[in-house]
């Protein structure tokens, strides 16, 4: 059996995985989505199938696109034979001169959520994160449908999270094989913070992450054949 879950980032929603999963389930895999609910989409806290018989080979990989992966229970992450890393982190503000700027950003940042400067906050934020692409080259998530309520209360509690991840998601198991993609333009995750991920999973994991750098490459990392290359290493690594 192989099986994935799949997370979104921070104001994101399951629309960003549209591409992954056509391709992941035309090669037979179950694919299941998270889904914070910041929009009109029912919030899901995803948990793994029932398990293969013994000795049946089986893959459970955990794909978390920047924040995605802290916002999953550590239940799932702990059992994940694999685990995708795409445009992540673990502490997101560095230990570093920049974290002032960075703290500063996204305090700003909740303080717009339920303002008149929503719309432009979250409009700006997609713009850095598609940046080199234009905004219309990644999907758009929840600010096109509007943002709920209780959607309004989760990008808050989520922003505060993300504030305060100090190291690796919770539960991550340290003979889990790891795959680091980054965008070498991500104008989202500073150099700084994405070299920390990867000296703290050296640390933890028994074998060390592979990391690819996408050359040209943002923050939504759409790239040209990065979900295939994504789903053949899955298959090949043991």
């Amino acid at each position: 059996m192989k099986q994935v879950i799949a997370m979104h980032g921070w104001s994101g929603d399951k629309a960003t995985w549209q591409r992954w999963e056509n391709l992941f389930k035309r090669h037979d895999w179950l694919w299941i989505n998270g889904e914070r609910g910041y929009g009109k989409s029912t919030p899901s806290n995803p948990a793994w199938h029932q398990l293969p018989p013994n000795g049946e080979r089986h893959i459970r990989a955990v794909i978390g696109h920047s924040l995605g992966l802290h916002l999953l229970a550590s239940e799932v992450v702990s059992h994940a034979t694999h685990v995708v890393m795409v445009g992540s982190f673990g502490r997101f503000i560095p230990n570093t001169p920049e974290k002032r700027i960075v703290r500063k950003a996204l305090k700003k940042m909740q303080e717009m959520i339920g303002t008149t400067e929503e719309t432009m906050m979250l409009k700006n934020f997609l713009i850095q994160a598609s940046n080199p692409l234009p905004l219309n080259s990644t999907p758009q998530g929840p600010i096109n449908e509007g943002i709920s309520i209780e959607g309004r209360q989760r990008l808050k509690a989520d922003l505060e999270l993300l504030a305060n991840t100090d190291g690796l998601p919770n539960g991550l198991s340290a003979n889990s094989k790891v795959l680091v993609v980054e965008g070498q333009e991500d104008a989202i995750v500073i150099p700084s913070t994405r070299n920390a991920l990867i000296e703290d999973l050296k640390k933890h994991l028994d074998c060390s992450p592979t990391r690819w750098v996408i050359p040209g490459a943002g923050h939504s990392l759409v790239v040209d054949g990065l979900i295939e290359r994504v789903h053949n290493w899955l298959e090949k690594t043991q």
